[in-house]
């Protein structure tokens, strides 16, 4: 199974819309994660148009658009639990990790966003995956997205920049 993962979008505050690049890969996917910060209804609707499955949350500059804080979703015999991971930088890895223990047993995979910045790492015992922003907002100093490819509960990340 073939996931494209990005975040952390702003449009329209920040950036007009999601890059052409990233675009045609979010098409392509399989199932699409959204970690949220999309900062308009008019952002969400244009990624489920792109996106033949959504998993999405709202982040800390979506207020009121309806979208779940947490949502969780096996794909490929994982389970991946999204959520925006927002509060100080220097908790994020234990903030996503205490909801990814909240949610789901093994084999899982946090996926969160906020700080703009990609991470693909072990932290306690869960891997977590962040894929920066895929417009570039600041503070990012880059445009990103992950994606990954999903089978028999294995997960290979790969970053994309434009």
């Amino acid at each position: 199974m073939h996931v494209a993962i990005l975040g952390d979008t702003h449009i329209p505050s920040r950036a007009q819309r999601i890059p052409g690049e990233f675009r045609e890969r979010v098409r392509d996917a399989d199932h699409v994660v959204h970690t949220g910060d999309f900062d308009s209804e008019g952002a969400i609707a244009d990624t489920r148009d792109l996106a033949p499955e959504l998993t999405a949350v709202s982040g800390n500059m979506d207020p009121r658009v309806g979208l779940p804080a947490v949502a969780t979703v096996e794909l490929g015999g994982v389970t991946f639990v999204v959520t925006h991971g927002a509060g100080p930088p220097h908790r994020w890895h234990n903030r996503v990790v205490d909801v990814v223990r909240e949610e789901a047993d093994e084999p899982r995979v946090g996926i969160a966003g906020h700080t703009h910045e990609v991470v693909d790492t072990v932290h306690a015992d869960v891997r977590l995956l962040n894929p920066g922003s895929a417009t570039g907002a600041a503070p990012a100093d880059r445009t990103t997205m992950l994606t990954a490819e999903v089978a028999e509960g294995e997960v290979d990340v790969t970053v994309h920049e434009v």
